[in-house]
């Protein structure tokens, strides 16, 4: 039987848990939306190789953003609840950071980030692949059928986690991702 280090255990189950899934769902949100915006900005080049290198150097700076912003977010969150803790037990400033608590903290913190950011990075990729496989105009239409299509299945999961009517839910991802490419539409028309 295969034996899973203890290390990859707790990062399996923090992708399974809540914080995991929140992190992944709203990474392939944020890096297929963004990506589909730079991908539309950029198709009035009529360059395959331009809009290839625009949606995936944006797609990894997206990623990386976020794994910054995720980590730095939550560690100063962390360090806040950390302070006022200390303050209420009467302990000097640094107390806690000795405790297991604190450091299985900050290890979630860096995973989520992690997590953040990978899930942005491949969702940025998703509205790039079909200038990989067809000529701009008709890879621009196949990128936001996909972007459509992944919002859709994501606002349908978002929807039965939440309980909510999953068509519903679907949908509403779905005009967002319309409200984008309008909106970037009329941005790479105006230059």
């Amino acid at each position: 039987m295969l034996r899973v280090p203890r290390s990859l255990k707790s990062i399996l189950n923090i992708i399974n848990g809540e914080s995991g899934t929140r992190y992944i769902v709203r990474g392939l949100i944020d890096g297929s939306l963004s990506a589909l915006g730079v991908v539309i900005g950029a198709s009035g080049s009529a360059d395959a190789s331009v809009i290839i290198a625009a949606g995936l150097g944006g797609g990894i700076a997206n990623g990386l953003s976020n794994i910054l912003g995720a980590f730095t977010a939550e560690k100063a969150s962390l360090e806040r609840e950390r302070i006022q803790k200390e303050k209420s037990l009467l302990k000097k400033n640094g107390y806690l950071k000795k405790s297991i608590i604190y450091k299985k903290a900050i290890r979630e913190t860096m995973i989520c980030g992690l997590i953040d950011g990978v899930s942005t990075t491949l969702g940025s990729s998703l509205p790039v692949i079909p200038f990989f496989l067809f000529d701009v105009k008709t890879a621009l239409y196949v990128a936001i059928f996909i972007t459509i299509l992944i919002l859709f299945i994501l606002g349908v999961f978002i929807g039965k986690i939440s309980k909510e009517n999953v068509i519903i839910s679907g949908i509403k991802m779905v005009l967002g991702a319309l409200l984008v490419a309008v909106l970037c539409f009329m941005i790479e028309k105006a230059f």
